[in-house]
């Protein structure tokens, strides 16, 4: 685990997002319901749940008094765009909490589809953007 003790604690953001890839079918079920209940309120709650066990699931990730996580869904072509933000005043960034939550998020929609549609994957977690820190502010191009 790395030594922080001496950086100064900063604000500090990540943005991820994560694809979930579906037919139109199944797209049409999340908006509207399926037999496991409302498939976006559950992963949003999944997806923030994830966000603060960060460090049970990924080894040398630091605990974070994180103060505040948000998970958002966009309905894309082919699918649900799950994007995660993460925040904390602290040492570290909040990558890891971030890419967790939207990807978790995105698990959680795939759990609860798959009794309409075997075949729904993740595709594209990644980074976005994270700020604060000595390195200052990161952006994805394109």
């Amino acid at each position: 685990m790395v030594d922080v003790a001496e950086k100064p604690a900063t604000v500090r953001e990540a943005t991820a997002e994560c694809i979930v890839r579906m037919s139109p079918e199944t797209v049409e079920a999340v908006r509207g319901g399926t037999a496991k209940g409302d498939a976006l309120q559950v992963a949003r709650v999944a997806g923030i749940m994830a966000a603060k066990r960060t460090p049970d699931l990924i080894p040398l990730a630091h605990p974070l008094p994180l103060t505040s996580v948000t998970v958002d869904f966009d309905f894309v072509e082919g699918g649900v765009r799950v994007v995660a933000k993460a925040r904390v005043v602290g040492q570290t960034g909040v990558e890891m909490e971030a890419l967790t939550a939207a990807a978790v998020a995105g698990l959680t929609l795939i759990d609860m589809t798959k009794g309409v549609e075997r075949g729904v994957y993740l595709e594209l977690v990644r980074l976005l953007e994270k700020s604060g820190g000595r390195s200052g502010t990161w952006r994805r191009s394109g």
